[in-house]
């Protein structure tokens, strides 16, 4: 533990992917379910759009370009008066894979069994998606999570002379605010690493040591379920945290997964089943346990060096 630093370093935390690691399909199904959208042709649509866009001599990331086609889709009044609201409501319509969102809550409460109980440790669940994050937090699983990086839309923008006094004008959404990809969920592993949000000085960019930041990435898991995910899956092997891929039941995801850890991506890999007693709630239990009681020593440790001696009589020679 720092003795010096603005962090106990008592927090465990689990990051999550989403799509394919806690639903069972991509989240947008609901959405496209609600507007009666063939979501094969949605996405093929998405697919034919780096492509499309290139004959003008215009690059768009494959990843997220979807945003800005939801956006074309309103516009053309397939997805009428689709809102923020509306999308959070969509989103507890969202499957999810077997033993969620319970399984979250079984993690948390490792960290209060009797051997941890006194170390004041926490268990802290994260999404870090290039999904939609008000979806993320209609979700069943929102309850249990302490943090949520995704991709986001303004209803109303801002207009020129816009009186920021005032709160922003709701209504359908109109452009995106953000948005998440392969290379910038690194960027939300780090600030996850060094605390950004939880104290008012620290930022992405802060230099601080690994022993100040408030998750060093040895207390730090990260799940996921594919070769998208491999900078972040390879930053938190770097850095010393645990890499965890899951897969769905079909040979092709599993053989997907198995090359990722015959690679050394990931530490180990498990089917998306989450129910007491199957392989995957196995490992990342006894995981969360086993970064628990490293806390737990290093907290004695620290304890008992900082102890002075008892005072005692000396007996004359």
């Amino acid at each position: 533990m720092s003795e010096k630093g603005l962090f106990l370093q008592n927090v465990i935390a689990v990051v999550w992917d989403f799509d394919k690691t806690l639903s069972s399909h991509y989240m947008q199904r609901p959405l496209f379910q609600a507007y009666d959208i063939d979501e094969n042709a949605f996405w093929d649509e998405v697919n034919a759009l780096p492509k499309f866009y290139r004959r003008a001599g215009i690059s768009v990331s494959p990843e997220t370009s979807y945003l800005g086609h939801i956006l074309s889709y309103v516009q053309a009044g397939r997805m009428k008066g689709l809102t923020n609201a509306k999308l959070r409501e969509l989103g507890r319509d969202i499957e999810l894979y077997p033993g969620l969102p319970d399984f979250l809550l079984e993690l948390k409460q490792i960290v209060h069994e009797p051997a941890f109980k006194d170390a004041d440790l926490r268990l802290e669940n994260y999404v870090v998606s290039t999904g939609l994050k008000e979806m993320v937090l209609g979700s069943r699983v929102a309850p249990y999570l302490d943090g949520v990086w995704a991709s986001e839309f303004i209803e109303t923008p801002a207009a020129p002379g816009e009186d920021f006094t005032k709160d922003p004008r709701p209504g359908t959404i109109s452009q995106i605010a953000g948005f998440l990809d392969h290379t910038t969920k690194t960027r939300a592993l780090f600030e996850i690493n060094k605390g950004v949000g939880k104290h008012e000085k620290i930022s992405v960019n802060t230099l601080l040591p690994e022993d100040e930041r408030r998750v060093p990435f040895h207390s730090l898991i990260y799940i996921a379920d594919g070769p998208s995910d491999i900078p972040s899956f390879s930053v938190v092997k770097k850095f010393g945290g645990f890499a965890f891929a899951v897969y769905e039941n079909t040979e092709a995801h599993f053989k997907q997964v198995r090359n990722l850890h015959r690679e050394g991506r990931v530490h180990e890999y498990g089917e998306a089943d989450y129910r007491p007693g199957t392989q995957t709630w196995r490992i990342l239990m006894a995981q969360v346990r086993d970064i628990a009681t490293r806390l737990v020593d290093a907290r004695r440790k620290t304890t008992a060096g900082k102890a002075g001696v008892d005072p005692a009589h000396i007996r004359d020679e």
